[in-house]
């Protein structure tokens, strides 16, 4: 029998991410990072710099995070349990936009925290990437869960059934994001795992009941 598939992104769905980007860059950089705006492009600057980051600095101290500091990502809160209830009536699999090299340390570091499931690494928006799993995986339906509004609008392009979940589970990031529902992207925005866990739950079984 097929079964639904959830594809979940990583960073501030399952793991905090910028927070701890933020207390690295403090450290090990010198760099402010204010967590207002959009994250990675208006909020960081060098302290005693008046000359704005550039894409190209973002980039490589994203990759640099990301090289050596995973192990300090701890997860959402209720992240972990929730993935343990889903994966009881669906299938569950990561979907993160990180270089393919390190889609290795990505797993890993999920099932330190206690999450085992696929990962497929991806770069740039993911609905192509999500119809490529929903085809491979032949589900009876697919819930998209990620932060970002434009993986919101790409899933709707390449994939218009699926159901699509806005979650960002960082405060101090979620007010300052573009919001899919808003936008007629997402079928839904919740940001937190008490309030999103059900609703997962309740489009699953929903869905079963119109293919039954």
């Amino acid at each position: 029998m097929k079964r639904p598939l959830i594809v979940c992104d990583c960073d501030e769905v399952l793991l905090h991410m910028v927070r701890h980007f933020r207390d690295w860059l403090d450290a090990e950089h010198d760099i402010a990072f204010t967590l207002k705006g959009n994250p990675f492009m208006q909020s960081m600057k060098r302290r005693g710099d008046t000359e704005p980051m550039t894409e190209d600095d973002v980039w490589r101290l994203l990759g640099g995070f990301f090289d050596t500091q995973m192990d300090s990502q701890v997860p959402i809160e209720g992240a972990v349990d929730a993935v343990a209830s889903i994966q009881e009536k669906a299938d569950f699999v990561i979907l993160t936009n990180l270089q393919d090299a390190r889609n290795a340390a990505r797993k890993a570091q999920l099932e330190q925290v206690g999450i085992n499931a696929p990962v497929y690494t991806n770069q740039g928006p993911k609905g192509g990437t999500l119809k490529q799993i929903a085809k491979e995986r032949d589900a009876s339906h697919v819930v998209f869960i990620d932060d970002i509004a434009s993986h919101h609008a790409s899933a709707l392009e390449h994939l218009p059934r699926s159901s699509r979940l806005q979650f960002c589970g960082e405060p101090a990031v979620a007010p300052h994001i573009p919001c899919a529902l808003d936008a007629g992207h997402a079928s839904a925005r919740i940001d937190n795992w008490d309030e999103a866990l059900p609703w997962v739950l309740s489009t699953i079984e929903m869905e079963q009941d119109r293919a039954d």
